[in-house]
């Protein structure tokens, strides 16, 4: 027997196992093919089966976009918009960047945040929950007054529910030129939100801001300081508190809650700024000299950035992409 006859069984197998195995690959293909072609001949009852099968095999990215995006149409338009969220996760995680499946996830988010509160108006008519939704869109639509009468409402019903005084008392402070009355009608509401959610941090903080305006900065610092505790991520509320230290020439006690600041907003020039003057007050000399550099590095930063966003609104060139 030749060479070459001893070597053609194991050539014909190795033929025989690459075809076997482009066999799947080729027949998924396919199928995802015959699903998207299902779905856009408006075949999607039959389609909709096939296409969440084929999304989760191996096809190319191409094709998987595809998929993607026959069966969000088909979901949203065949009266099925919850049966949307798998081929939502798979636009979200495979095309993140990708201009179209995000124009088209805009829509059926959209589209699904309409149908639920149709299904809420509904269901429960006369839930505070409607109310909510009624106050929250108009709060959208910048009518204050307005979304506070809804959040009014609600406590009629349940003057306990959590998060509804702090909402109305920011309507109210939302209101243009609001009179002391409403200032006083605010900060009771952020008062009683405290009362009902103890560990509130947003309260603590505004009844900061209220007070730091009424000059009590005494009662300002507490705020802030208690909003601090109450969530350690709150990077304004440390901005606020070293900031009122530093007003107050308590330099020493500033620096911790501006350095606090300063990891969680590192590109911040008032926070560099504040921290700067914290140190200097410390006598930290070498500290604050660095904090001042790094305050007018990161103005120019957001200065130029700020230029860079006005030109690209107003159609012209970025001052990187100038022509050579």
């Amino acid at each position: 027997m030749s060479g070459f006859s001893r070597l053609l069984p194991a050539v014909l197998l190795s033929l025989s196992t690459l075809s076997a195995a482009q066999s799947p690959a080729k027949a998924s293909a396919g199928s995802a093919q015959h699903a998207a072609a299902l779905a856009e001949s408006g075949n999607c009852a039959q389609a909709l089966p096939l296409l969440r099968k084929s999304l989760h095999q191996n096809v190319d990215r191409d094709l998987k976009k595809r998929l993607a995006l026959d069966g969000l149409h088909c979901t949203m338009t065949h009266n099925q918009p919850y049966e949307s969220l798998d081929f939502l996760e798979a636009l979200h995680s495979d095309f993140p960047n990708d201009p179209e499946a995000l124009y088209a996830a805009t829509h059926a988010f959209s589209d699904l945040s309409v149908r639920a509160s149709q299904d809420l108006l509904r269901n429960a008519p006369f839930s505070y929950q409607v109310h909510e939704l009624r106050a929250e869109a108009l709060e959208s639509q910048g009518k204050w007054g307005e979304a506070a009468e809804e959040y009014r409402k609600i406590l009629e019903i349940d003057p306990n529910v959590p998060g509804i005084h702090a909402r109305l008392g920011r309507a109210l402070l939302s209101t243009p030129n609001p009179s002391p009355a409403v200032i006083a009608e605010v900060k009771k509401n952020f008062e009683q939100e405290l009362e009902i959610d103890p560990n509130n941090a947003s309260s603590e903080y505004v009844l900061g801001v209220l007070a730091k305006q009424d000059g009590d900065s005494a009662a300002a610092v507490r705020h802030f300081f208690r909003a601090t505790k109450l969530d350690v991520g709150f990077a304004d509320a440390y901005l606020a508190l070293g900031s009122e230290l530093v007003a107050e020439k308590q330099f020493v006690a500033a620096i911790a809650p501006l350095e606090a600041y300063e990891k969680l907003a590192p590109d911040s020039p008032t926070g560099h700024y504040q921290l700067a003057m914290a140190y200097a007050g410390a006598g930290r000399k070498d500290d604050a000299n660095r904090e001042a550099a790094l305050q007018r590095q990161s103005a120019q930063t957001l200065e130029q950035e700020k230029r860079r966003v006005q030109l690209e609104m107003q159609g012209g060139q970025t001052p990187d992409a100038q022509p050579k």
